[in-house]
């Protein structure tokens, strides 16, 4: 007798196969995933092809032309524009501003006479119209539909025929004949390869918007990022105005730009220069203060890092950050203590950054030195400067990528003074730094952390000396 085929079972997160049932998935960890799939019956046979294969020469690259989608921001972190056909998940937490940065690009889509169909299955059409009255974005070539039907939303897309498509959100799409409810794996999963299809074969610019879970990370399953040719993150603080878009994958332009954002009670408007939003200009000289030169993608951003120390009374004492990295946080204190000569093992340490920015990038950890160095010492850094680097374990300090920019970055906005890491080989200047002029700014080279505080006077033995004068 024929050999009957074993049956299989598939994880629906990330498609691994395995001859029995596991309650967790093998290869992504996810839990619940692993059902049995279908059992094949045969091989597959060839079939007409929908186009012949021609040479890559002879394709026609004017279809895949990107156009403006009205707001320069996007525009960077897309690589140019919206790519008729291309089919872009947005993800972000709930109340960021998702809806309202797709109505205002679907406005600006309609104001350049491209017909644009918002379909909202979160919100009401009233709720929608709303919100495009606050923000100025009504126009006779925006179409709106509130449903939460797949098939129904198809059927909108052929009447309307639109050039831009934004669905609000593809968790809230059912799928008739599809197991599961709206938000499930297999429904996400049908929901998306159904408007992804439309998007290839119409033409069309299709933009979902996505949840994400506790972690920041997209609901539903993974592969319907592997389905669309770019996943964004939206991001940003309740209690901020400032929002950031994030490239994660983009098929079409770098991953390593970022666009930023004012979120106001009249809608979204873009930000070309966020670095005013994060230093704070203090009219005299303050303790426990340093500015950090960071990138976000290709651009240079300035941050002010603050820190407080204070003499703990518990056995334990505090260490709190606010929009750092505790990890770095915690090896800089060590490195100080170690290195430097400052005891801070009975205080409670306090720092955070200005506005709301978060730096995690290893290139804000001298700055953050800095600034826990002259909270404890009660003695202010010069005025005018900003230091940049990555402190090691030894304490020494470790060159950053893309230095001159953020060099340029600090002189244009007017500081006097930069203290960066010392190349490996370079000579030392007469007091262990070595100086050079950027755009009229001095830039200081610095082998180490205790070399760099020592030339911004905050040790020990310089804070009593200051004191002493005062």
């Amino acid at each position: 007798m024929p050999k009957q085929p074993r049956p299989s079972y598939r994880c629906s997160e990330c498609g691994w196969e395995t001859a029995k049932w596991v309650g967790r998935c093998g290869e992504c960890q996810a839990w619940g995933s692993v059902a049995e799939g279908a059992t094949p019956v045969g091989r597959t046979t060839a079939s007409p092809v929908t186009r012949p294969a021609v040479p890559i020469g002879e394709v026609s690259v004017e279809d895949a032309a990107s156009r403006s989608s009205g707001v320069p921001e996007l525009d960077r972190v897309l690589g140019g524009g919206l790519v008729p056909g291309a089919a872009i998940l947005l993800a972000g937490e709930p109340g960021v501003g998702k809806s309202t940065l797709l109505l205002e690009v679907a406005a600006q889509t309609a104001r350049y006479q491209h017909r644009t169909l918002y379909v909202t299955g979160e919100e009401s059409a009233s709720q929608v119209r709303l919100r495009a009255d606050r923000t100025g974005g009504v126009h006779e070539e925006l179409y709106l539909a509130a449903e939460t039907d797949l098939g129904a939303v198809l059927t909108h897309i052929e009447q309307v025929r639109p050039t831009l498509l934004v669905v609000d959100s593809v968790q809230t799409i059912g799928a008739p004949g599809v197991e599961g409810v709206p938000g499930g794996v297999t429904q996400v999963k049908e929901v998306a390869a159904a408007l992804v299809r439309m998007a290839k074969t119409r033409n069309i610019t299709t933009v979902l918007v996505g949840h994400v879970t506790k972690d920041g990370s997209i609901a539903g399953p993974r592969v319907l990022e592997h389905l669309v040719d770019v996943v964004l993150h939206f991001e940003g603080d309740r209690g901020s105005r400032f929002r950031m878009v994030r490239a994660v994958k983009n098929r079409f332009g770098p991953i390593d730009e970022v666009g930023c954002f004012d979120l106001g009670s009249e809608g979204i408007s873009a930000v070309a220069d966020p670095t005013g939003l994060f230093v704070e200009h203090h009219h005299v000289r303050v303790p426990g203060t340093c500015v950090a030169v960071t990138m976000e993608g290709r651009r240079p951003l300035l941050a002010e890092v603050q820190a407080l120390v204070t003499p703990s009374s518990q056995e334990r004492p505090r260490r709190t950050t606010s929009g750092l990295d505790s990890s770095r946080m915690a090896m800089v204190l060590a490195v100080l203590q170690q290195h430097v000569g400052l005891r801070l093992h009975g205080h409670d340490v306090f720092a955070s950054t200005v506005g709301g920015a978060r730096l995690h990038e290893p290139a804000a950890d001298l700055a953050l030195a800095v600034a826990l160095a002259s909270a404890t010492l009660a003695s202010p850094p010069p005025t005018g400067a900003v230091a940049i680097g990555e402190i090691g374990l030894s304490g020494e300090l470790r060159r950053v990528r893309d230095l001159e920019l953020r060099l340029a970055e600090a002189a244009r906005l007017g500081f006097q003074v930069a203290i960066v890491p010392r190349p490996a080989g370079a000579p030392a200047g007469p007091r262990g730094g070595a100086h050079r002029e950027v755009e009229g700014m001095k830039v200081v080279e610095v082998p180490g952390v205790a070399a760099a505080l020592h030339l911004l006077r905050l040790t020990a033995e310089q804070a009593r000396a200051l004191h002493a004068l005062d």
